[in-house]
């Protein structure tokens, strides 16, 4: 496989989740609604792909989807086709990517996964140099962190190759930044249970197939607003790296 032309890849973003953790700080509202700098988190992440040449995007949602699904067809990103797939039930990470995919009924040269509440502002044409390797299934973009904490590490070779993902670590290490790129054939490769999370079931079980999923480790800038403590970064965040974010 060569790079892919990003108008044939479809990006699903992953927007289902409760935001337990910060819901009292926004009651109501879907985490990755977030207002920051004046547009909600999920939209930075949307201008995010615009800016890197993605045009087809599928937002997976699940806790209060019609908010997410009101505010893109009032307010459409220019030149963006991005439409919103409800969960029927809370299906996780895994359960929610498969469910959106298949609702879209795209047929992409790949498949680009993305966390709604965070952002790496990597370069996707870097992330997809190792799909060029015929037996390389996946990408899984990975950022070093000084603290792994609430994290968790990922765990790969010398060549880098996916061995697992640990919990509970601390101290500095390689941390899952949720951006993922992934060929066709891996939607037929899912376990059947649901719901599924992403790190816990659907990877463990690609590896326990030997599927050859690769760790790209970038230095780029990474936020994720998931906790108490890293919400208010992200208007910083977001003025310092717009020019990172916004289409030209």
């Amino acid at each position: 496989m060569t790079a892919p032309n990003w108008n044939n890849v479809t990006a699903v973003v992953l927007a289902g989740g409760l935001g337990e953790r910060i819901r009292h700080l926004a009651p109501g509202v879907p985490k990755p609604m977030i207002t920051v700098r004046g547009r909600p988190f999920l939209e930075w992440v949307v201008r995010f792909l615009q800016r890197q040449g993605v045009r087809q995007v599928v937002l997976s949602a699940g806790f209060k989807a019609e908010v997410i699904e009101r505010h893109f067809a009032k307010e459409p990103v220019p030149g963006m086709r991005v439409t919103c797939v409800a969960e029927p039930s809370a299906l996780g990470t895994g359960g929610g990517l498969l469910y959106a995919a298949r609702q879209s009924k795209a047929a992409p040269e790949a498949w680009l996964v993305l966390n709604g509440d965070s952002l790496v502002l990597a370069s996707l044409a870097e992330v997809a140099g190792p799909l060029e390797d015929p037996a390389v299934w996946g990408v899984l973009t990975g950022v070093v962190v000084p603290e792994t904490a609430g994290y968790g590490t990922m765990r790969f070779d010398s060549m880098n190759r996916l061995s697992s993902f640990e919990g509970n670590t601390t101290g500095p290490g390689v941390i899952n930044a949720g951006l993922y790129l992934l060929k066709p054939r891996l939607l037929a490769e899912f376990p059947a249970a649901r719901p599924l999370s992403l790190e816990r079931d659907v990877f463990p079980h690609w590896l326990a197939r030997r599927l050859d999923l690769r760790v790209l480790v970038v230095e780029a800038p990474f936020l994720d607003i998931g906790t108490p403590e890293s919400l208010p970064l992200a208007e910083p965040f977001i003025a310092r790296y717009l020019s990172q974010i916004e289409a030209l």
